[in-house]
């Protein structure tokens, strides 16, 4: 039997698309490819009996075509004042081993996963201007959305019932957005980005 877990957490994530990101709406990724990561604060986490509460938890990827087509690498980024115990404990969650949506279902698009990296993990969680920082592996710091002609800040949100990793979210620009670890190098600046707040579970 798999150990019972859930979380609770201010997420962001960010991507190579255009804002808004096409792979939201089952459109092929804006250069054909796609380069992102993905971040948790977790304010309230149980794996069994032990508690996860204010640990990080992140990943980079690529996938050479749409996200659903597979062969992707990815890397995950655990929190390094996770005891040893919690490390493994996200190490079981954020590779899918534990069941339970979204990450039993994102590792089924990877064909390898890199070593993971034990990081301190620095959030600002601060709605359309969040950051986050993850040791030397992961800058993001979003803005929002600026109107070309006004350039006044944009507020737009998605709404995505079926979504498995949010099921609402701001839709923002990631002004910086850089990835260095292994393969996994890349930076995308003012491009798609999304914060929100979600519930997992197995």
């Amino acid at each position: 039997m798999a150990v019972k877990w859930s979380i609770e957490a201010d997420f962001l994530q960010a991507c190579s698309c255009d804002y808004g990101c096409p792979c939201e709406f089952a459109a092929p990724p804006t250069h054909g490819f796609c380069e992102g990561m993905g971040a948790w604060r977790i304010n309230r986490g149980q794996f069994g009996d032990m508690k996860l509460d204010g640990l990080g938890l992140g990943f980079a990827a690529r996938w050479p075509k749409a996200m659903h087509e597979g062969n992707g690498v990815a890397c995950l980024f655990i929190d390094e004042k996770a005891t040893p115990a919690q490390r493994d404990a996200l190490l079981e969650i954020g590779s899918g081993k534990a069941g339970g949506a979204p990450f039993e279902i994102v590792v089924t698009t990877f064909s390898r996963i890199l070593e993971p990296r034990f990081v301190p993990f620095q959030f600002d969680f601060n709605g359309r201007n969040s950051s986050v920082k993850a040791g030397d592996v992961l800058h993001v710091r979003l803005a929002p959305i600026k109107n070309p002609v006004t350039g006044e800040s944009e507020s737009v949100r998605v709404q995505h019932a079926t979504g498995f990793i949010f099921k609402e979210a701001e839709c923002v620009s990631a002004d910086d957005m850089r990835v260095a670890v292994g393969e996994l190098n890349f930076s995308w600046p003012k491009k798609a980005a999304f914060v929100a707040q979600v519930k997992y579970g197995n």
